[in-house]
């Protein structure tokens, strides 16, 4: 059971809840992510008495593993800014473009250009990749978080990049990454959750490809009793039966669930689940349709020449392809003339405005506004 109290519950109620929970035989745990929730284990106290209690706003059941997550908490959509892009609430879509991995600074440089010229907001690519083989490319490491900083100096463009050991934070914190990535191999390691939990910066947390929606939703609830309200969840696929073609199973139905359970922002990644570069368009399209509020997608300068996942990288042409299509049918908003993301001679990106539409807006320094 959690006992979740007032926002402006005084310590002496809090103490008085305390007390009746041991009473009758119940152990609590206090939890002050925003506001103080307590965990109540062995016995459970009789909810009618505890709901009666000065102090204490609601009660949730033993069965639900999580509430800072879910729509019980915070009925209005969840708005992340970074660095002025916008993912969740009424805003469009947000696309996240770039390589798999940092290989070079030129195959960096050049991918990120491929990927903001054909209309990306973000950019994505792993410094640190976790590898089912241990021959794979395991990435550049701080040599890779280096590159990016540079990149993101040049360019203008917030950067997203996956952590895949809590020991590299303060890594990720010295280079200003905007936005930590948590992979789908990691959405269950609870260590670099609570570790993330404290780093003051965006979360994009992969689903990974055997868990049910509850447990991602638990796994974002790590991040978020950890103080970091500032979570946006991804699909990217589930293990797939023998008869399906494709790397994984993008879990369409996913994605309207997890928005109607949080308050959350969701994305989608099409290039994991599809695992070929063909593909990558008309699951995008679906993801979409379905309520995504984003793409994670995955642009390469020359994608048979990656070290990583080469296969189900989209070329550059392919990159504004896919744009087109998807503002063609109206999933993406025209930008306006004077809004065309350009990348002048020093590099840089213009044309990145626009207040965010709706919900509960999270800034870098989580800045909070509620919906008129």
């Amino acid at each position: 059971m959690l006992v979740v109290m007032k926002p402006d519950a005084t310590a002496e109620e809090l103490e008085r809840v305390l007390g009746k929970i041991e009473s009758l035989g119940g152990v609590p745990e206090v939890h002050r992510p925003k506001h103080v929730i307590i965990a109540v284990r062995g016995a459970t106290p009789d909810p009618q008495v505890l709901s009666s209690l000065p102090g204490v706003a609601s009660l949730e059941p033993s069965g639900s593993g999580y509430w800072l997550a879910s729509r019980r908490c915070q009925s209005e959509d969840t708005v992340i800014r970074v660095r002025g892009r916008v993912v969740g609430g009424d805003n469009p879509p947000l696309l996240i473009a770039g390589p798999c991995a940092v290989e070079t600074e030129d195959q960096l440089m050049r991918s990120a250009e491929a990927a903001l010229e054909a209309g990306a907001h973000m950019l994505r690519g792993g410094a640190y990749k976790p590898r089912t083989s241990p021959y794979s490319f395991q990435g550049l490491g701080e040599a890779g978080l280096e590159m990016l900083a540079r990149v993101r100096e040049r360019f203008g463009v917030p950067i997203v990049t996956e952590m895949r050991d809590a020991s590299t934070l303060e890594l990720f914190q010295r280079y200003e990454m905007d936005v930590i990535q948590i992979g789908a191999r990691n959405m269950q390691n609870y260590e670099i959750l609570r570790r993330a939990g404290t780093a003051g910066r965006p979360v994009l947390l992969k689903r990974g490809p055997a868990t049910s929606v509850e447990e991602w939703l638990m796994a974002a609830e790590y991040v978020m009793l950890s103080g970091n309200p500032q979570v946006i969840l991804c699909e990217r696929g589930v293990l797939p039966p023998a008869s399906v073609a494709t790397r994984y199973q993008l879990d369409i139905a996913a994605i309207p669930i997890a928005r109607r359970l949080s308050h959350l922002p969701v994305i989608a990644d099409p290039s994991h689940a599809a695992g070929a570069r063909e593909l990558v368009l008309p699951l995008a399209q679906a993801a979409i349709a379905a309520g995504a509020q984003g793409l994670l997608v995955e642009v390469h300068a020359d994608p048979c020449r990656a070290l990583c996942d080469g296969r189900q990288a989209l070329e550059p042409v392919q990159a504004r392809q896919l744009v087109e299509s998807l503002r063609r049918h109206r999933f993406l908003p025209e930008p306006p003339p004077h809004a065309v993301p350009r990348v002048d001679c020093r590099g840089s990106i213009a044309g990145r405005t626009g207040e965010p539409a709706g919900g509960t807006v999270y800034r870098m320094h989580v800045e909070r506004k509620s919906r008129e």
